[in-house]
């Protein structure tokens, strides 16, 4: 299950941003955290097959009624075969298309460059680019591409980039994106791990250490996932061993740190961390 597939069905100012929350002008807010919202699932590329209208409305160049008929038409069609099909989704014309596309991923597709943010404006430039470092999309499908930087660089960017007839960040980008088709760029984060045997707050014990993922940063401390449904409280004055004005001096929202069990109250569902080195 992909958790930004689901996270978007949540109005943003439904998670918890801080404590300053209510102190920001409720229309600005809600612009900023929906801008968030979709630079995140713009970055990460939409299987259209698959995506739900809750996703969808959020890629550049739809809207909720043709995020519905996108979906309406593949559930009436099947699935996508390219994306050309995209275009004959009622209400979606030439320009929402062109906005659209190069976030939209048709996995399936008999062009490989259709599974890859490359926009269809530039498909031309990188079969050019595959053309001019002796290369075929069959290499792209196959990931027979890791010498394609190196051709580049030795061709020169701006005499490829020229011969491309695009930019040199176009080309750039272009090269990245052949080099690995169908990835999903979250795969290049780190991943918390998370310990199989504490799985519920009952399996904390003091001094125990753990990893975990910083969910929220406020002026008293840092909440942080420890995969056991309750947050715990790094309270400031466990952020660190040298005294510190502000937790985010220390840590930000996405961290991965590692934490040791101070006090654990089941009923009141408090756990307190620390992050000061054990003595």
């Amino acid at each position: 299950q992909d958790p930004l597939a689901e996270l978007v069905k949540i109005d943003p100012k439904a998670i918890g941003v801080g404590q300053y929350q209510h102190d920001c002008p409720p229309k600005r807010l809600s612009e900023a955290l929906d801008g968030v919202v979709e630079d995140c699932v713009n970055a990460v590329g939409v299987d259209v097959n698959t995506a739900s209208p809750s996703l969808l409305q959020r890629v550049s160049g739809l809207t909720v009624a043709t995020a519905k008929n996108l979906v309406a038409y593949r559930e009436a069609n099947g699935p996508f075969t390219s994306r050309k099909q995209i275009l004959k989704v009622p209400k979606l014309g030439p320009k929402a298309f062109q906005q659209c596309a190069g976030f939209l991923r048709v996995p399936g597709s008999a062009s490989v460059l259709d599974d890859t943010a490359v926009h269809p404006e530039s498909y031309a430039a990188a079969e050019k680019l595959l053309a001019l470092t002796g290369h075929s999309l069959a290499d792209v499908k196959a990931g027979k591409l890791q010498d394609l930087p190196a051709q580049v660089a030795a061709y020169g960017e701006e005499r490829a980039a020229a011969e491309a007839g695009v930019g040199v960040p176009t080309l750039r980008d272009v090269v990245s994106e052949l080099l690995k088709p169908g990835r999903d760029i979250r795969d290049d984060l780190p991943k918390p791990v998370l310990r199989t045997d504490v799985l519920e707050m009952e399996d904390l014990r003091p001094g125990m250490v753990l990893t975990g993922t910083v969910r929220n940063v406020i002026d008293f401390g840092a909440f942080v996932d420890i995969g056991v449904h309750q947050d715990g409280l790094v309270h400031i004055s466990q952020v660190a061993d040298r005294r510190v004005r502000h937790p985010s001096e220390v840590v930000s929202v996405g961290d991965v740190v590692e934490v040791r069990v101070l006090e654990v109250d089941a009923k009141k569902k408090r756990i307190s961390l620390s992050m000061k080195q054990a003595k």
